[in-house]
């Protein structure tokens, strides 16, 4: 028998892959978060298997029904939101399941932040405006950031940013970020990506606790800051381009 940590998606149960909709619904159990599971996603779990909710449940909890549920004899889902590589405490019960010797996979999983790029309809990464992305966070009552790990670090970089869990705090993201992106610099919001609800915001930085606040955004949320939202007249990538000798080389960039 196999514990499966499968990646949910942003929200919408159709966003779910097709590997990961095919082990659903071959499992026996399946451990979700409550909170952020639709109900159409558990309708892909075969009519008769366990379904718990782990949104008041432990760690050790959690870990302890998926060793039991495997031990029983059946395959366990244990769903993830987003995807499981993001902010989804799988390492922590990854380390458990290797002391109880119970085996997994990772079914990957659409993460926030590319959902939330496809309804803003902006690829993140723009030619000689911006090629890189960092994805992270802001230091709250959650677990401390590893030194060094700061906003202000990453924004002397000048790189796209991509911030989840902040969304409740935007006035400090907008003080620590505008000394180095500049006030102008173009932000977008989107909260709720793919669900019911889903609501999106754009401006320019010094205006991002305003927008948030008028909004009436509060959870679910991922934050844009960087100068590809707003890029026009860049050239175009040299991966089509009519110069390239594509007799000889790989199409990649």
């Amino acid at each position: 028998m196999t514990v499966y940590f499968v990646g949910a998606g942003p929200g919408a149960a159709d966003l779910i892959t097709v590997r990961g909709r095919d082990v659903l619904g071959r499992c026996g159990v399946c451990l979700y978060p409550g909170s952020m599971t639709p109900t159409d996603l558990l309708a892909y779990c075969p009519p008769d298997a366990e379904l718990v909710d782990t949104a008041n449940l432990s760690l050790e909890q959690i870990v302890d029904r998926v060793v039991v549920a495997h031990r029983a004899g059946h395959d366990v889902a244990r769903l993830c939101s987003g995807d499981p590589s993001l902010y989804s405490a799988v390492a922590e019960q990854m380390r458990r399941l290797d002391t109880a010797e119970v085996p997994y996979e990772v079914v990957p999983g659409v993460p926030a932040f590319a959902a939330s790029a496809a309804v803003l309809g902006r690829e993140l990464t723009v030619p000689e405006i911006g090629q890189s992305l960092v994805i992270t966070r802001v230091q709250a009552r959650s677990t401390a950031m590893p030194p060094g790990e700061t906003l202000a670090a990453f924004a002397a970089t000048g790189a796209t940013l991509a911030l989840h869990l902040a969304i409740n705090h935007v006035e400090r993201v907008a003080g620590e970020l505008v000394p180095h992106y500049g006030a102008d610099c173009p932000v977008a919001v989107v909260a709720l990506a793919s669900q019911p609800g889903e609501t999106v915001v754009r401006g320019v930085l010094a205006e991002l606790p305003a927008l948030v606040r008028e909004a009436g955004m509060t959870r679910a949320a991922t934050i844009f800051v960087g100068r590809v939202l707003a890029a026009a007249g860049f050239p175009d990538s040299f991966l089509y381009s009519s110069a390239r000798d594509r007799a000889n080389q790989p199409e990649s960039l």
